[in-house]
């Protein structure tokens, strides 16, 4: 396997920390339950996306019962409980990170949440140092699926996409990842066992298989 070794991006929900199966369950309880106006949304439909533009999905699709406001404030709110009490960080990844830095590659986090939620797993879990930490809202167009926000983070780390390693959970995410033209890396876990991620360039179950991928 021709696996690029000049940088590592990640994303952060899903793979770095276990956050999505407390969103699932936020999503079920008020989003799904209260926030739209009908229908039954799946969880694969907004995982992966900046939460502003879950707002937008599900208006234009389903309908809402809040304002865009009052939407970005509920996610807010949870934010900060879930990232700074809740999750837990991918076994080993400490040591991983320490291990790609010292292969002497770059090493990112490339996220759909906001930089202040970002902030709180590094701090938390002590991630830094970072040669990139991009979010979804630091630019200026679509987020996954679309491809740019791993354009752009090839672009800011000055390398072609190709010869980015991007490692995803999601259907989502790795589909940006994909189109960007990135080596792509589909990370299962729990919450996404039965999504189909054959999209990406492989497969790994949980962080041994992800490591035997970086360092084949």
């Amino acid at each position: 396997m021709n696996v690029p070794d000049e940088a590592v991006l990640f994303d952060m929900d899903g793979v770095l920390v276990d956050s999505e199966t407390y969103w699932h369950q936020f999503e079920d309880d008020w989003v799904f339950a209260a926030a739209i106006e009908s229908g039954d949304p799946s969880h694969e439909e907004v995982t992966g996306m900046n939460y502003r533009e879950i707002y937008d999905y599900l208006s234009e699709t389903y309908g809402t019962t809040v304002t865009k406001t009052e939407f970005v404030a509920a996610y807010d709110d949870r934010a900060q409980s879930l990232y700074g009490e809740q999750v837990r960080l991918m076994d080993g990844a400490n040591a991983l990170f320490d291990d790609i830095r010292d292969d002497g590659r770059q090493l990112g986090i490339v996220s759909s949440a906001p930089q202040d939620w970002i902030g709180i797993v590094r701090d938390r879990f002590g991630l830094d140092p970072l040669d990139l930490v991009l979010s979804a809202d630091d630019i200026d167009k679509p987020g996954k699926p679309e491809p740019h926000i791993y354009e752009h983070a090839a672009e800011a780390v000055g390398l072609d996409p190709k010869s980015c390693v991007v490692v995803e959970d999601s259907v989502h995410g790795v589909e940006a990842a994909v189109r960007a033209g990135a080596f792509t890396v589909a990370y299962r876990s729990t919450h996404n066992a039965e999504l189909d991620l054959s999209r990406a360039a492989v497969v790994v179950d949980g962080p041994t298989e992800l490591r035997e991928v970086l360092f084949d």
